[in-house]
């Protein structure tokens, strides 16, 4: 079968085309704008890329269009397909019929954490020998692509609340029908799509239907919107995880920074944990991993055991350079609580020197402001925030900037960022670039000039 996937180089449809060229299909693409890091692992996998939307760009003999949700009607390549007849469907209804029929389903559901808690559930089951399949929003340390088909039982699948496609509003996640499902942790955001927090516990209430009875929930048993998600119905086991709440697997941080950490399970200590990672949050995605990969029928001290070799995707806290004795790290943020408990961490490893970040409001629930109350409490451990306030920008940043704990300043550019930041940052301080976009290279054209 000849495939065209509208919106390639986005890091959901860039892995529906690494699978696609496993199964054996003829794969090409075209996106807005061809960029890494999907495209380098696509050309790498011989998957033609064109830049730009335009219906010539799909050729004659495509059997089937597979669209991204990027995209919506009157966009000409839409447009096109759906005048010529071309059969279509969306990246997660051919995830769901062409991969994932037959497989035990671990499918990664939470407005953060996702990402970093796929990857990590997809490195314990290969390290235990189970020889996963998995589909990752971004690039995996562990791995050299962001998705495969595997060999084993198991595949595992980052699970996003974001809509379908343009024909289909609803959340992506429905198609997957998990066995085991992750609820990681539920908040406001995708404030483009979604009118109030109950529609997203509507539509993370859709998923928990799925699950059969025979099937688990592990759960955020700290999260008391996803309380009123099971409280809507639940017909699964469920299993619970936390560090302050009563769980059925329980974290005691042994290292401030949340790099190291106990594990009990019904209150009986497996093992301790050793990683590179640090943040509450990230001892939370920890617990979840290792309760799901139980679930699975794998031993739960042995996957705390390999914790160790794990690596991040890339831009999670990623460490890209080092300047005059500037610390540099890139992070993918888009949400308040991500960013404060990263920086948290982050903060609780410094042996001195200020910690300063460079934030582009870059989600559509940041740039429409859902988030804007509260952006200056998430950066409390920052000594220095540097705001990328484009001209475009729907709301006033000196809200965000005069709230700020530390020294705060508002750039219209980045070139206007870099700047600041040349003059901010000295010798012993770590500066930590914050975006779920390109940020125009900001991290490393800082590192390298």
């Amino acid at each position: 079968m000849k495939l065209h996937i509208l919106g390639i180089c986005g890091t959901f449809m860039g892995g529906v085309a690494a699978l696609a060229r496993e199964l054996g299909d003829v794969v090409e693409g075209s996106d807005q704008n061809v960029y890494p890091p999907m495209s380098t692992q696509l050309e790498a996998l011989g998957i033609e890329l064109r830049s730009g939307y335009t219906p010539e760009h799909i050729s004659a003999d495509v059997d089937q269009v597979i669209v991204g949700n990027a995209l919506s009607r009157g966009n000409a390549a839409v447009e096109a397909v759906l005048d010529a007849g071309t059969p279509y469907t969306s990246g997660a209804q051919w995830v769901a019929e062409r991969v994932l029929r037959g497989r035990k389903v671990l499918a990664v559901a939470g407005t953060h954490g996702k990402t970093t808690t796929t990857a990590l559930a997809s490195y314990l089951l290969d390290a235990l020998g189970g020889e996963p399949g998995f589909l990752i929003g971004g690039a995996p340390g562990n791995f050299d692509a962001s998705a495969r088909l595997g060999k084993g039982e198991c595949f595992v699948i980052e699970a996003d609340e974001y809509d379908t496609a343009f024909f289909d509003k609803r959340s992506k996640f429905v198609w997957y029908r998990p066995s085991i499902a992750i609820l990681n942790n539920l908040e406001y955001d995708h404030a483009d799509i979604f009118p109030d927090l109950a529609a997203i516990e509507r539509q993370f209430h859709h998923l928990v239907r799925t699950v059969p009875g025979r099937g688990t929930l592990v759960v955020n048993a700290e999260d008391e919107n996803l309380a009123r998600v099971l409280a809507q119905g639940c017909w699964s086991q469920v299993t619970r995880f936390g560090i302050d709440a009563e769980a059925d697997w329980q974290a005691v941080p042994t290292q401030a920074d949340g790099s190291a950490f106990v594990v009990k399970r019904h209150g009986v200590e497996l093992g301790e944990v050793r990683w590179n990672l640090v943040g509450r949050h990230n001892v939370m995605n920890a617990l979840a991993a290792i309760a799901a990969v139980t679930a699975a029928g794998f031993d739960p001290v042995a996957a705390i055991r390999a914790f160790p070799g794990f690596r991040s995707a890339k831009r999670r806290l990623e460490k890209v350079g080092e300047r005059d004795g500037i610390d540099i790290y890139d992070d993918f943020a888009h949400h308040p609580t991500a960013i404060r408990t990263t920086l948290e961490g982050l903060r609780a490893r410094l042996d001195g020197g200020r910690l300063i970040v460079a934030l582009e409001p870059r989600s559509n629930s940041m740039r429409l402001g859902a988030h804007a109350d509260g952006l200056a409490p998430s950066l409390d451990a920052a000594d220095a925030v540097v705001f990328l306030a484009r001209p475009e920008l729907p709301w006033d940043s000196g809200r965000v900037i005069s709230a700020l704990r530390g020294e705060g300043h508002a750039e219209a550019s980045v070139d206007a960022l870099l700047a600041r930041l040349d003059q901010l940052a000295r010798p012993g301080d770590t500066v930590v670039f914050m975006s779920n976009g390109g940020f125009e290279n900001a991290p490393r054209r800082f590192a390298e000039s």
